[in-house]
């Protein structure tokens, strides 16, 4: 029996200390975009820290304390990562629910080959979003332009969709045998004009296209009016890696997605790991100080392996609420 304690207590001590090891290492995405890919999956790490907590329990006695503290200490480097995300969650500029002038954005990659396309199309124009961004749209574009829906960018890896007319559009990435993957639409309202951006990021394993991606971005993001600009796409890219962070504040918007975890939704596409939950966050939208948030929401499996993000803005006037 001792013998299995002491196996026991190995296993746990490896599982703590892989986490651990792991964990601090993403610290060093502060300065390594290599590293920083570690960050993504930092929730992750979690279980085996904890599932080493659990072990320790009923391993040796000698290696009870090392193990607990290895883990503990694990969580603590988790929660290091991940805290500030759900910490600043409800921070954002609100709006009541009755407030007037809103706008509805969803945003969803609804994967080329969804099999679900009219089901999916069905959910959407059921929502009355005034805008949908996105990407890799394929017939669920094609659909919902049979309903009403004018694109910025038919033959684009992202797009917007409203059901008025923009003012102007704007199409960046055409290279590489790669469609455009950034996309803007201004439109007019009784308030002026506003601008929404839609994009599709590459994975940050792609470093050299990342890099070009984060450049073209921020180019774009710098030369529009902050106000009342909207971004959103699939960054695939958390909240807790550093490069999200800067970004954040950088881009001189607010991100309303706070915690919002919207892939996989199934194990299709690039994902082939279990789907019971949703465990990453990487579907985002942004909106400039002029927007206060009313609501923001995950809606339904459609079909592909995100999950669409419904986020509903209204003018940031007097009747705003800016939290504490």
């Amino acid at each position: 029996m001792e013998s299995l304690r002491f196996l026991v207590g190995a296993v746990a001590g490896l599982l703590a200390a892989g986490a651990l090891i792991v964990s601090l290492a993403a610290q060093g995405g502060r300065f390594s975009p290599r590293l920083d890919v570690l960050t993504h999956f930092a929730p992750l790490y979690l279980a085996p820290a904890i599932l080493a907590l659990a072990l320790a329990l009923f391993a040796a006695r000698p290696m009870r304390g090392p193990v607990a503290l290895t883990a503990l200490a694990a969580v603590a480097a988790v929660a290091v990562l991940v805290a500030p995300e759900f910490l600043s969650v409800g921070r954002d500029p609100r709006a009541a629910a009755d407030a007037p002038d809103q706008l509805k954005v969803i945003q969803f990659n609804a994967w080329g080959r969804n099999e679900q396309a009219e089901a999916a199309v069905a959910w959407l124009v059921a929502q009355k979003p005034d805008i949908i961004v996105m990407q890799e749209g394929g017939r669920l574009r094609d659909l919902l332009i049979a309903r009403g829906f004018i694109t910025s960018c038919k033959g684009c890896s992202a797009g917007v969709m409203a059901r008025r007319a923009p003012v102007r559009t704007f199409a960046e990435g055409r290279a590489d045998g790669h469609s455009a993957y950034l996309v803007s639409s201004t439109y007019a309202d009784a308030r002026g004009e506003f601008t929404v951006v839609a994009i599709h990021r590459f994975w940050p394993t792609r470093f050299a296209r990342d890099r070009a991606q984060t450049a073209q971005l921020r180019e774009l993001i710098a030369e529009a009016p902050k106000e009342r600009l909207i971004l959103a796409g699939d960054f695939n890219s958390t909240p807790w890696s550093f490069a999200r962070r800067a970004e954040d504040r950088d881009f001189g918007m607010i991100r309303r997605t706070r915690a919002l975890f919207s892939w996989p939704a199934a194990r299709i596409s690039h994902n082939r790991l279990p789907a019971p939950f949703p465990y990453l966050p990487i579907d985002h939208v942004y909106a400039g100080p002029g927007w206060a948030t009313v609501s923001v929401e995950r809606g339904p499996k459609l079909g592909s392996d995100h999950y669409p993000v419904v986020v509903t803005l209204a003018p940031a006037d007097a009747s705003a609420v800016h939290p504490r």
